[in-house]
């Protein structure tokens, strides 16, 4: 389970992140990410909302790759930065896709965001 201040609840906050942050986009996960806009948001916890449509499947199907995501979504959020808010969105390959393919797919995309190194675009 993802600790209760660490989720993103207001569908204001899934828009802003959505518009305004950056993607990195998988086969199975889209994961969006918007950095803090200053030090007083800095000094918040990170926050992790998930969007799993109908496209993955019913609502058994839905529930169960959002745990999943959900589970897999803890080990990442001491890699990125602080006061962060990220969304990640299930594509409806994700419904059929082992774990580790998923845990995979999620690292290379906060990777691909939070590397130093990163391209601009």
């Amino acid at each position: 389970m993802l600790p209760a201040p660490h989720r993103l609840r207001r569908p204001a906050d899934f828009s802003a992140v959505v518009r305004r942050g950056r993607r990195a986009g998988r086969r199975h996960l889209v994961l969006h990410l918007l950095e803090p806009s200053g030090p007083e948001e800095a000094a918040g916890p990170v926050r992790v909302g998930f969007v799993v449509s109908k496209a993955v499947g019913g609502s058994v199907v839905r529930n169960r790759v959002e745990r999943r995501l959900r589970h897999l979504v803890r080990d990442h959020l001491d890699a990125l930065p602080p006061g962060a808010r990220a969304v990640v969105r299930a594509n409806p390959a994700s419904a059929a896709a082992p774990s580790d393919v998923l845990a995979r797919d999620l690292a290379s995309a906060v990777h691909r965001l939070v590397s130093p190194a990163r391209e601009p675009g």
